[in-house]
């Protein structure tokens, strides 16, 4: 019955910290994405608040995007911090989509902290019609 009583207490104990800030949150993924295809090209929406665009960098290679950046930590010798739960620092993620990209046609905006990119197929990915041609039959 104490081991019970033991695990219980543990538990309110655990539950009180995540209340009040004190554990990590869980890590995602950063930054948060949005992929689709629209049959022509891909498309990925990365939320990168408060980035400027010289803060960003973005790579293409096969049919790989690698996004890139660097949030500045801010800074004071007046103040402490009572809770970060944005990321600060330096980040990197890659996407690997199905099919190779066409990296000269590659386009990106950053509009309202959300970075939109379009990635045009490679002309290699695209379906391609196969004219069939009947043969003649010797009967």
């Amino acid at each position: 019955m104490l081991d019970a009583i033991e695990r219980l207490n543990w538990w309110n104990q655990q539950m009180d910290q995540l209340w009040n800030g004190a554990l990590p949150a869980p890590q995602a993924a950063y930054p948060a994405l949005n992929l689709w295809d629209d049959g022509e090209n891909f498309h990925a929406e990365a939320e990168l608040p408060g980035f400027k665009i010289e803060d960003i960098d973005l790579a293409v290679a096969g049919c790989d995007l690698q996004i890139r950046g660097n949030s500045k930590t801010p800074s004071g010798k007046d103040w402490a911090v009572h809770r970060q739960e944005r990321p600060c620092g330096e980040f990197s993620r890659t996407i690997k989509f199905p099919a190779e990209i066409d990296a000269d046609r590659v386009q990106a905006a950053l509009k309202d902290g959300v970075l939109r990119v379009t990635l045009p197929k490679a002309p290699t990915a695209k379906p391609r019609k196969i004219e069939v041609k009947v043969l003649g039959h010797k009967n």
